[in-house]
């Protein structure tokens, strides 16, 4: 989403006379929008000389401050001219691409696995009423504010900060640290699929027996026409195409003993980062078009899953070992933690995302309606998810004469690559839902890389528009190599140990102290009275008391609840048959403590380079380096 610079120059300007007519000049001076004859651009603001935020274009020119200050035709020969920029942001074409990206991003391969898996293992239909309760106080608000801070401020991750509270900018630089470790692994999972789909265009699915090349003794297919048994170290021909044949753990003793890279799988990974490449390199005129296949598509195929799963022998047990409320449940505390991590990671702020998105609306949008739209379509689309998922667990249970607990027990990824998967192989015309199945969890997960990529790239742009804001397709072509190298530790044969740690304790405790911090800084520095005051000029009415407390206390509180719960009680990783060691743990936290330490670190620097006392620099790095702006026709002006 690139911001294209025309260089329709230049027209003389007033003098220098005329500027100094300003009534408030010494404060215009100070707030660094004038110095003698020449108009500033704001430090956060985008474009090489001159910034018009918020979607409006114009001629920023040297005016006196109340706005009023004359400009010489094109002809005229002013003395001390200044030379501008015609700048123009590029938005979203159509109001519906925005929409379209927004849920392509938040609806992703963890509501088909997580969300169903999460829902019955903490009390099936009675999860509901906390996952509701955290949606409405805390995912939901954090939602709607990230998305008004990126519309308001027009900025990316890292040079907002300048506009809300600059002592807290490293949490711009934590966020894009954050995305490049979610990159270097979220797409190894969909190369998994890539190479499901491709796997699936024969006309006997490789998943469906016994009799392949990488098949054990333990193979035990149970759909097969011969009278077999299901035994205590039964494997399924699924579970040993998935473990043997596409993730080759086998060839792993852990995470100490990786071994060689899959070069299959670094084939498939390497067309998938040449699509995001092509899809993202020019901006929002790609990915916007983008998103109306792999935003719609899921929908159409979850449609037709649903439909299939209903009419199998056995779904209803699935769907109701799915909903049987377990009321005792919402007595324990992990109940709460776990529907307020579902939701959070579910609508996904923090990840700089609805900030890089939001920036490229107009500045009138209505975000508040936005942001109920997609949320509640995210919240609907993992419950749904959850019947597509069931029916067939349902159906498996049937046919292995097991309970649905027994069926249910594989956890994320496996979920779909060995339970669904086997499920569909042993479907009437398996080879075309198997098709369908893997297209949509790759068209699930291209929206959400799409996403995740353009909140590094609106964040370094927006941050170093000078060097690289004409640079776009180099410095995407660079990020995206990066991506790819760093994704090697997950294509090798233990890949999937590597793929597990960096999801459970790299990303998620950063995120949710990321967001923390964000939702602090924004709340108590900004100040939550301005905050509503930016909203207002926007949308025309000020947010209600119920979003007010949310911002100041309740969702704040929200955060440090999940994340305090997480460190007190870190998840115990296994993976298959290998149990993870203790010092795994510690790099998890590593890793994770590598992206939020930016920000302190940052917040030394900044008190280093500030000048004055202790008191004023604290003073000066907690106050916005830039004064509000005001929309005023086309043109964004300056409020002094």
């Amino acid at each position: 989403m690139e911001k294209k610079t025309t260089s329709n120059e230049t027209e003389p300007l007033t003098s220098k006379k005329d500027v100094s007519d300003c009534n408030e000049g010494e404060d215009c001076k100070e707030n660094g929008l004038l110095d003698g004859n020449k108009v500033h651009p704001s430090p956060g603001d985008k474009g090489e000389t001159a910034q018009i935020s918020n979607g409006y274009s114009g001629v920023q020119s040297s005016v006196p401050c109340n706005g009023m200050g004359e400009v010489e035709d094109a002809q005229g020969t002013a003395p001390a001219a200044t030379t501008t920029t015609t700048t123009t942001t590029e938005t979203w074409s159509k109001k519906i691409d925005f929409l379209l990206s927004v849920i392509g991003y938040a609806v992703d391969l963890g509501n088909v696995w997580r969300f169903p898996y999460i829902c019955y293992q903490n009390g099936g239909g009675a999860f509901l009423i906390p996952y509701t309760i955290m949606a409405i106080f805390g995912g939901i608000p954090l939602f709607y504010m990230e998305l008004a801070l990126g519309q308001y401020h027009r900025n990316g991750c890292i040079s907002i900060w300048r506009k809300i509270c600059p002592i807290f900018k490293g949490i711009g630089f934590a966020i894009c640290i954050i995305d490049l470790y979610v990159a270097s692994y979220y797409n190894t999972i969909m190369a998994w699929a890539f190479y499901y789909l491709v796997s699936s265009f024969t006309a006997e699915l490789p998943w469906t027996s016994c009799k392949n090349a990488w098949n054990t003794g333990n193979c035990t297919n149970y759909f097969s026409k011969d009278n077999v048994s299901w035994s205590l170290h039964s494997i399924s021909p699924a579970e040993e195409f998935y473990t043997r044949q596409v993730l080759q753990v086998h060839r792993s003793n852990g995470l100490d003993d990786l071994g060689g890279i899959s070069w299959q799988l670094t084939l498939c990974l390497l067309l998938i980062f040449t699509i995001v490449y092509f899809s993202i390199w020019k901006g929002v005129k790609t990915s916007g078009k983008v998103v109306w296949v792999t935003a719609t598509f899921p929908y159409i195929i979850l449609f037709i899953l649903l439909v299939r799963g209903a009419t199998l022998p056995g779904a209803w047990r699935g769907v109701l070992y799915y909903l049987k409320p377990d009321w005792q449940k919402l007595l324990a505390t992990e109940v709460w933690v776990d529907a307020a991590a579902q939701i959070f990671f579910s609508l996904g702020p923090g990840f700089g995302v609805l900030l890089a998105y939001a920036s490229y609306n107009k500045f009138h949008n209505n975000c508040y309606q936005d942001a109920l739209v997609t949320s509640t379509v995210n919240c609907v689309t993992s419950f749904v998810s959850g019947f597509v998922i069931f029916t067939v667990l349902g159906y498996m249970a049937e046919m292995r004469n097991e309970d649905v607990s027994e069926v249910a027990k594989d956890t994320g990824p496996s979920l779909l690559f060995i339970t669904y998967a086997e499920a569909i192989a042993n479907m009437p015309a398996s080879t075309f839902f198997a098709i369908i199945f893997f297209l949509m969890l790759l068209t699930l997960g291209l929206d959400s890389t799409f996403a995740g990529l353009e909140g590094v790239i609106t964040g370094v742009l927006d941050e170093f528009p000078h060097v690289w804001s004409k640079r776009r397709e180099l410095f995407v072509l660079g990020l995206i190599i990066v991506c790819f190298l760093g994704s090697l530790a997950t294509l090798t044969f233990g890949g999937a140990y590597v793929v597990k740690l960096f999801e459970e304790y790299a990303t998620g405790p950063a995120v949710l102290t990321v967001v923390f911090l964000e939702a602090v800084a924004v709340a108590w520095f900004y100040g939550i009275t301005q905050f509503c005051n930016d909203v207002k000029e926007m949308l025309g009415f000020t947010p209600g008391w119920y979003w007010r407390v949310c911002w100041v206390a309740i969702s704040p509180i929200f955060l440090l609840f999940v994340t305090c719960s997480f460190l007190s009680n870190p998840p115990e990783l296994r993976l298959f048959e290998y149990s993870y060691p203790y010092w795994t743990t510690v790099v998890g936290y590593c890793i994770g403590t590598s992206s939020v330490i930016c920000i302190p670190i940052y917040m030394v620097y900044r008190l280093i380079i500030t000048p004055g006392t202790l008191k004023e620099r604290i003073l000066k790095s907690i106050t916005p380096e830039t004064a509000t702006e005001i929309p005023f026709g086309d043109i964004r002006m300056n409020a002094v």
